[in-house]
């Protein structure tokens, strides 16, 4: 009688312990095989976008990726958005700027960072940025507007000086006799002042009569200066981090 009881909950133990086993598996297999799939193409979009030379979007970051091993762009932009999240309170930044993402020492920091580099930023004259802030809140213009603008002519080496940073082209001609270039500012320009679109920079409420205030000009002229020195820092970083 005894026995037999004994073999009967026996009987039901094993068969309870049987029917759990796969189920607790399977829970268990989803549990972590897919956050080790998402976690593995983290870890090598956060490769390449270290890796890189330049901004890349996720698309870009996409194409690095095998035809056949090419996860979906959602994905990619899923790991992008973790990266950029788990940096955001560490001295370095995954950044993203008109050409895609980077990263780079955050600004903050740039002051003492650039204490590693014995080259020092460019110092750009008054002339300069005064050309480059009237390009980039009245594009297009011609070199003509600016001169008008400013009362003075501009410089040829300052436009070449300009074009050769890859800071403006020429993106049409003004339909008026000689077709003079009309002058924009480039992607490049955005990504050197560490924003995605024009309308980041200032407006021109905050920055009061442009073109006759010499403070707002001075304004201006401090910001981007000001840019400019960080900017070269994180890229100076990066080359060395390369």
């Amino acid at each position: 009688m005894v026995s037999s009881i004994k073999l009967r909950l026996f009987g039901k133990h094993r068969n309870r312990r049987r029917q759990f086993k796969p189920a607790a598996f399977q829970a268990s297999s989803h549990v972590i095989e897919q956050p080790d799939f998402n976690m593995e193409i983290k870890r090598i979009v956060e490769a390449i976008l270290f890796a890189a030379n330049r901004p890349m979007t996720a698309r870009q970051v996409q194409q690095v990726f095998p035809e056949l091993e090419q996860p979906e762009l959602k994905e990619i932009q899923a790991a992008i958005d973790a990266i950029v999240d788990e940096y955001r309170f560490r001295p370095v930044e995954l950044k993203q700027v008109a050409s895609g993402y980077r990263f780079q020492v955050k600004r903050e920091l740039s002051r003492w960072v650039s204490r590693l580099f014995e080259e020092k930023p460019p110092k750009y004259s008054r002339a300069l940025l005064e050309t480059l802030a009237i390009i980039a809140y009245r594009q297009p213009v011609t070199r003509g507007d600016i001169e008008d603008i400013r009362g003075v002519s501009v410089s040829s080496s300052i436009i070449q000086t300009l074009m050769e940073r890859d800071w403006i082209r020429v993106v049409a001609h003004k339909e008026v006799p000689g077709r003079p270039g009309l002058y924009g500012t480039t992607k490049q320009f955005l990504d050197y002042f560490n924003i995605t679109a024009l309308n980041e920079l200032p407006t021109i409420q905050q920055i009061q009569n442009l073109d006759l205030a010499d403070e707002s000009i001075d304004n201006i002229q401090q910001t981007i200066q000001a840019e400019s020195e960080k900017q070269e820092t994180s890229e100076q970083f990066t080359e060395t981090a390369e």
